[in-house]
């Protein structure tokens, strides 16, 4: 009997989140979460559904100017080490974009280990600007080296962190935000007080906040005011600035 090789995995991106721009100038990559370790596929309608709302919200506030959004899909659920599959998956699906669109400036958004892939990814060419809500950071090992930063210098980066998340600790994210701070002022950083992991007590308030900072960034619109404060601020105020309860309702977008 003859033996049949085992297929390659490949990443691959989802098809744009809404009517596809006839012209592209900015495109947004949905980074999932994922798992510590785990060799498994993960499933494409779990993932699409932890951003689906985020990369609606995006597409919807962009597309008049050209924003395109589209879900990363991984190879595996798991970062795996130092395999560090998901960060792997984000550059590529940064390629894939230069590759389809062009020379446009390129957002990677991800949620949980997906907020690590995209703080992992965000020095690639093509990328401006960083987003990270509630990113899995590995707890600090004095015998580990730490979480880079220095690829970050050049972006903006915006992390958002609910204060009573249980499952990635807030305080890992504000450490990784200080570091990088020293290294790139177009850091910030906001808490979203009492909130947990999945951000849902203040999902319109966060949907507000990234869609701001990423207009901002991509498509050249003004930033609110509270962003502007926190890029200018110095630390530690400018990494724990509190969302404010119905930000984005007097933004006119």
């Amino acid at each position: 009997m003859a033996h049949q090789a085992t297929p390659v995995r490949r990443a691959r991106l989802g098809r744009p989140l809404g009517p596809e721009p006839m012209a592209v100038s900015g495109a947004v990559l949905l980074l999932p979460g994922g798992d510590e370790t785990s060799a498994r596929r993960p499933s494409p309608l779990l993932a699409a559904a932890s951003v689906r709302a985020l990369g609606r919200r995006l597409a919807r506030a962009g597309r008049g100017e050209g924003l395109v959004a589209h879900v990363v899909h991984y190879r595996y659920r798991g970062w795996n080490g130092s395999e560090a599959h998901l960060a792997q998956d984000a550059a590529w699906a940064a390629d894939e974009v230069v590759r389809r669109y062009g020379d446009v400036p390129v957002c990677l958004a991800g949620v949980g280990m997906g907020g690590r892939a995209a703080l992992h990814a965000g020095g690639h060419t093509a990328v401006a600007a960083v987003l990270a809500l509630a990113p899995w950071l590995p707890e600090e090992d004095m015998a580990a080296a730490p979480e880079p930063v220095k690829q970050l210098t050049g972006r903006r980066v915006l992390i958002v962190h609910g204060t009573h998340d249980e499952r990635t600790d807030p305080e890992l994210s504000f450490r990784l935000a200080q570091r990088a701070k020293k290294a790139n002022r177009d850091v910030c950083r906001f808490e979203v007080h009492a909130d947990g992991h999945g951000l849902h007590q203040y999902r319109s308030e966060v949907l507000a906040l990234a869609a701001d900072f990423v207009m901002g960034t991509l498509l050249g619109r003004s930033f609110s005011r509270p962003l502007q404060d926190a890029l200018a601020a110095p630390p530690p105020l400018g990494l724990r600035m509190p969302l404010a309860a119905g930000f984005g309702r007097s933004l006119r977008r």
